[in-house]
């Protein structure tokens, strides 16, 4: 670890336990049945916990979507080619992709950041370009990035959760999109799991049982050429990773170092968040996990963390949106918790002993 990524030493924040008790009693005495509202209870307590008050509250969230091309992508483990990725950074800015439908229906600021596509998108109105270079390089050959370029996009991430605290944000939700990078995701998750390949890989963006089956030996050949590394962290991210897959981990980490709670989406991103927390220990007490992606690897990685998501829609699209279609239920978890009369309030009778 070197100079430029020394940040990542620092200690998550630890969630306020005054808080999540206040968020208990509070339960505890509104009008209904102890657990009725089941999981929305337990998100409304977690929530207070994590933003150190009784009165928990979602209203401002702030999205950032990291887009990147993947050198795997030359061999051939996508349904889609790599030109799609820089369409879709020109789809973003004229506002026409789901995230940006959502983003808009929720409220919500949007970020969206290119970080280096195969082809130049020139000046895109509302894409903040930092362009680490054309895409990663093709893991099956050599390490997917530099040293630099791995620096550069954890520091990306952080940059861009500062900019959503700075900003008055009560939850971060980060996003990704690029071509070939369900692969990167799942070769990058064997190597943190020491799981095989055929278990983390799945269809992406639409292959048939024939693309899987490449893809899942394009995932062999790259962890066999890198396996001497894959149990130092940093190294197995540099080489397996990808640019935006490094920005969500480095995202994540810093929400965790400043105590902003995140709302994780789908298997990329979890991945992502697998990473944060065998980085920075304790990150993941900053997580929600928003939905089940119908990638078949993403239950593993969720195993993994622990984690309980609370939606489960056949969603794999990515982008953030699977977290964003989250929010109103959380929403609706802080308004039951805050606005419900207690039992002294209404003048109801509580439960005999």
């Amino acid at each position: 670890m070197n100079e430029t990524t020394a940040w990542l030493q620092v200690p998550p924040a630890t969630p306020d336990d005054n808080a999540r008790q206040a968020a208990e009693a509070r339960q505890a005495n509104l009008t209904k049945p102890p657990g009725a509202l089941g999981r929305l209870e337990e998100t409304a307590i977690r929530l207070a916990s994590l933003q150190g008050t009784g009165r928990p509250c979602v209203d401002r969230v702030s999205i950032s979507v990291f887009a990147a091309d993947h050198g795997v992508a030359t061999e051939g483990i996508s349904a889609f080619p790599q030109a799609v990725t820089a369409e879709m950074l020109k789809n973003f800015a004229r506002g026409g992709a789901a995230i940006s439908v959502l983003a808009r229906e929720l409220g919500a600021e949007l970020e969206v950041m290119n970080l280096g596509t195969v082809n130049d998108t020139g000046p895109l109105e509302g894409i903040v370009s930092l362009r680490l270079g054309p895409g990663t390089a093709n893991l099956c050959r050599e390490p997917a990035m530099g040293e630099q370029q791995l620096a550069r996009a954890l520091h990306a991430g952080r940059m861009a959760a500062e900019r959503a605290r700075l900003g008055g944000a009560q939850l971060f939700i980060g996003g990704e999109m690029g071509i070939g990078n369900t692969t990167t995701a799942a070769a990058l998750a064997c190597a943190l799991l020491n799981a095989p390949p055929a278990l983390l890989a799945g269809p992406g963006t639409g292959l048939n049982a024939q693309g899987v089956a490449r893809k899942t030996e394009v995932i062999r050949q790259a962890l066999d050429r890198h396996s001497e590394h894959h149990g130092t962290l940093l190294e197995a991210l540099r080489r397996l990773g990808g640019f935006e897959i490094a920005a969500l981990a480095g995202s994540y980490m810093a929400c965790a170092h400043m105590g902003l709670p995140v709302l994780v989406d789908g298997f990329i991103s979890s991945v992502a968040a697998l990473t944060a927390a065998r980085l920075c220990p304790g990150a993941e007490s900053w997580f929600l996990f928003s939905h089940t992606s119908a990638e078949p690897g993403h239950r593993t990685v969720l195993d993994a963390l622990d984690a309980q998501p609370l939606l489960d829609l056949g969603m794999r699209l990515g982008e953030g949106s699977g977290a964003a279609v989250a929010v109103p239920l959380l929403r609706m978890a802080c308004a039951l918790h805050n606005d419900m009369a207690t039992f002294a309030e209404a003048g109801v009778s509580v439960k005999d002993a």
